[in-house]
C-alpha cells in the first residue's frame, strides 16, 4: 500500500461517505456508552453540531476539500477547545470512543492505525487540564 499521507488519506477514508459514516459512528458511541460519560456532558444535548463541524475538519484534515476552514476559518483546535475542562480522563474517553468507531470501520488495517496515531496526538494536545488541577 502507499504511504499514507495527507494527499492519499482523504479517499483512503472513504471520501466524503467513508468521513461521515465514522464520524456518525464515533458520536453514535459517544453518546451510548456509559464509558464516555464524562466527554459526553462536554457536549451540547444534541450532537448534530459537533458531527458536522467534526465531519467538516476531518475532510480537510484528511486532505479533501477544506471545508471547516471555508465556513469557519483555521481551526485554531487548542484555542476552541479551551472553554472545555479536557484532562485524562476526558481525552481517554474521546479517544475510546474513536477507537471504537475506527475498530467498526471498514478502512484497511494500516489506515486505521495511522489514524489511531494520528488522533491520539491531536487528543492529547486538546488536553488542558492537569489531573487534579483546575485550570
Amino acid at each position: 500500500m502507499e504511504e499514507i499521507n495527507a494527499s492519499s488519506l482523504y479517499s483512503l477514508m472513504g471520501g466524503e461517505t467513508g468521513i461521515r459514516t465514522l464520524v456518525d459512528r464515533f458520536y453514535d458511541v459517544m453518546d451510548a456508552a456509559p464509558e464516555a460519560k464524562d466527554v459526553r456532558v462536554l457536549h451540547a444535548a444534541t450532537l448534530k453540531q459537533s458531527r458536522e463541524k467534526l465531519f467538516l475538519f476531518l475532510s480537510g484534515w484528511s486532505g479533501g476539500p477544506p471545508l471547516y476552514i471555508e465556513k469557519y476559518g483555521h481551526p485554531r483546535l487548542r484555542q476552541r477547545h479551551m472553554p472545555f475542562s479536557i484532562g485524562e480522563r476526558e481525552r481517554d474517553q474521546w479517544l475510546w470512543c474513536m477507537n471504537k468507531a475506527l475498530d467498526e470501520s471498514d478502512y484497511l488495517p494500516a489506515v486505521k492505525e495511522h489514524l489511531k496515531t494520528r488522533f491520539s496526538e491531536v487528543a492529547d494536545f486538546m488536553r488542558n487540564r492537569s489531573e487534579g488541577l483546575q485550570i
